[in-house]
């Protein structure tokens, strides 16, 4: 009975261990060669909104220019990155052209908060968003900061995400981290969003 019991054990500790630091098995979308997304920022930060080619990346990353915000799925994540310690701003409107449209993803403000908001039901990933932004995220890199050269951790809600970091399903309310070179004091697990966000 006991050596059944340690067995049950060991099987939820390996389960535990697969889905908290494992990286999700699926992108919401086939990840998009970077050669097909128009105009990536492969520099370091601060990075503009990256709106200037914006309408090339929307079909390559799986998107639509939205003449409203979408409610069928109506979500929101909040988005941390540091480098050696220094927060780097979000920008504002990322996602939003020039009064034309807006895609599913998008920024209003620098709080850093993303909003995902669809007019139907599907899932979102964190490479469609860097696609949105214009930003480079690869395995290896985040705009021009390579691991080669520079270390960097994604966390998810205070916990290393060792998966590929474009596979990152975006859900409600996640607190998401690039910790880039020496990192902060304190790596954020959870963000304060207002009452109905």
């Amino acid at each position: 009975m006991a050596f059944a019991a340690s067995g049950v054990i060991a099987v939820a500790i390996a389960l535990l261990f697969f889905f908290v630091f494992s990286g999700d098995d699926k992108a919401a979308v086939k990840i998009p060669d970077d050669r097909n997304l128009a105009g990536l920022q492969t520099g370091p930060a601060p990075w503009n909104p990256g709106l200037d080619t914006l309408p090339d990346r929307l079909q390559p990353l799986g998107l639509n220019d939205l003449t409203t915000e979408g409610q069928v799925v109506h979500i929101h994540q909040h988005l941390d990155i540091f480098v050696n310690g220094k927060k780097e701003p979000v920008p504002p409107n990322i996602g939003i052209y020039d009064g034309q449209f807006l895609t599913e993803l998008h920024t209003h403000d620098e709080s850093g908060i993303m909003h995902v908001e669809s007019p139907t039901k599907r899932t979102f990933d964190l490479a469609q968003f860097f696609g949105v932004w214009g930003v480079r995220l690869t395995p290896n890199c985040v705009g021009g900061y390579c691991k080669e050269l520079t270390p960097w951790r994604l966390y998810v809600n205070g916990v290393q995400y060792r998966g590929d970091p474009r596979t990152l399903v975006l859900k409600a309310h996640q607190e998401i981290a690039f910790v880039i070179g020496t990192p902060p004091a304190k790596i954020p697990s959870s963000y304060k969003f207002a009452p109905g966000v």
